[in-house]
């Protein structure tokens, strides 16, 4: 019988903390701003908001030291990537920041580039995953990683007043370091469990579809370096994205059938910005979101025993193959930045998230795609397997995602009642209400980007993950009617 669980001390609690006009494409929140590039006038990413939170987060970066702070910047390929670019440096010196632009890059290497660099804090120029209009700053602290809640909200607020600009003796510099992709290939090679010689011996084919961003440069990059043949699919880095950026199965039909036209043994995709993996099989089946942080996770712990972290979000494939390591798992908040509080909470070895981001602290503290390939590769060679074959020695589990419309208020206590009304449930109550029961688990949660309750649900089919969730929902929705007519 599975027991309650209190929340993790220590873990940054879910927030709903979005300042969102959904009608004009543009949301503010802890972690950076992001919208749709032009259209009428007020509505999307402009260059005036462009402006507006470059300054609060030159301004925030400036209250955090004594000297004139310098910041990594970075982009991906995207279309609008230069001019969003050039408003945002403009931005920065004008308040007195020096700028490192890296120019074409990856979330994962500015992230490995700001604490090598001796900066106080990085700005990734991508929309990640979000189509060919969309684009971004996502916000770095001196540690290369995402600003917490509180650091988050203090570049709100600076953002929302005017400040002063620097004096023209005091503007800032702009550098340029354009070999910092080569950097970060090095630094995934030179990790311990990194096994090059391996993968080179195995003469390994692979496709890699990278949606036409920087993952066309990177990723071919390290493959080659270890030794692999390159089968490019979309690598030309024009941010002209050829297909929808997720990397879902839908969206990856061109890397499948590469895969099996040229006999490859992988295909891999990477989203705009390479912090999240898909693989697909030699047989041009999908390898499955979710398994690419369990498939490395069970190598790293084969070799380093140890604790994992994932969102409460993600397979609990990575629950059982943990345990069985003999280590402890520890399911957090959703979102990037509660998944490294855990691990840093947790002393974690391995954690990262069921969307394909891998997070080896070994490394650094975020997702990556390219030290996530690295070890998956080295630990496709090593277990003598195909890629089919090491995705079937994996316990099998299907994920369900429905939805519930938002009521204006009894949310809460709708909830609680459903976790009374399931006693014999383990209940994690750190992002909205998680059910882990034998056959399957369910998630309720308030999205942060729409009007609605999120209802994830995993089970050994797809069919029970439906039904499963299908029950809960419909649980949660007859409460809410009930506290309604009350």
């Amino acid at each position: 019988m599975f027991q309650r669980k209190r929340p993790l001390v220590g873990q940054i609690k879910h927030q709903n903390l979005q300042r969102a006009n959904f009608a004009s494409m543009l949301i503010q929140s802890i972690s950076g701003i992001r919208g749709t590039i032009g259209g009428p006038a007020g509505e999307g990413l402009t260059p005036a908001d462009i402006v507006r939170f470059g300054a609060g987060y030159a301004r925030w970066v400036k209250s955090a030291t004594p000297d004139r702070p310098r910041v990594v910047i970075g982009r991906d390929a995207r279309l609008s990537g230069q001019m969003v670019r050039d408003v945002l440096v403009g931005t920065l010196t004008a308040f007195g920041v020096d700028v490192l632009d890296l120019g074409l890059s990856t979330t994962p290497t500015v992230e490995l580039a700001v604490p090598a660099e001796g900066a106080q804090g990085g700005i990734i120029l991508t929309a990640s995953h979000n189509p060919r209009q969309w684009n971004a700053l996502k916000l770095l602290d001196a540690r290369g990683e995402f600003l917490n809640a509180a650091e988050g909200e203090r570049v709100l607020a600076y953002a929302a007043e005017p400040g002063d600009a620097a004096l023209v003796d005091d503007l800032g510099q702009i550098q340029f370091d354009h070999a910092w992709m080569q950097r970060h290939v090095d630094h995934a090679l030179s990790l311990e469990l990194v096994d090059a010689p391996a993968v080179r011996a195995a003469g390994l084919k692979v496709a890699v579809d990278a949606v036409n961003s920087s993952g066309g440069v990177i990723m071919p990059m390290l493959l080659e370096a270890m030794g692999v043949e390159v089968v490019r699919v979309h690598c030309d880095p024009t941010g002209d994205f050829a297909h929808n950026p997720e990397p879902l199965p839908k969206h990856l039909t061109d890397l499948s059938a590469a895969v099996e036209r040229e006999g490859c043994d992988l295909g891999i995709s990477v989203d705009p910005d390479v912090d999240r993996l898909a693989f697909v099989c030699e047989d041009g089946a999908f390898f499955g979101e979710e398994y690419t942080l369990v498939a490395v996770a069970d190598y790293v712990l084969s070799r380093t025993p140890g604790n994992t972290v994932s969102n409460m979000s993600s397979t609990r494939a990575l629950r059982q193959v943990t345990e069985a390591r003999g280590g402890a798992y520890t399911a957090s908040a959703v979102g990037e930045v509660n998944v490294v509080a855990a691990i840093e909470a947790t002393g974690a070895v391995i954690g990262g998230e069921g969307n394909g981001g891998v997070i080896y602290p070994t490394s650094h503290r975020g997702r990556d795609a390219v030290v996530g390939t690295a070890l998956f590769l080295t630990h496709l060679v090593r277990s003598g397997l195909s890629a089919s074959a090491l995705r079937a020695s994996y316990p099998e589990w299907v994920i369900s995602k429905d939805k519930l419309d938002l009521p204006e208020s009894g949310v809460e206590e709708a909830l609680a009642a459903l976790v009374a009304a399931h006693p014999d449930a383990e209940v994690n109550t750190v992002d909205g209400v998680k059910f882990d029961l034998p056959e399957g688990w369910v998630h309720l949660r308030r999205s942060n980007t729409e009007p609605i309750i999120r209802v994830y649900a995993e089970a050994e089919t797809a069919e029970a993950a439906a039904a499963l969730g299908g029950r809960f929902k419909e649980e949660l929705a007859g409460l809410l009617a009930v506290r309604d007519l009350a």
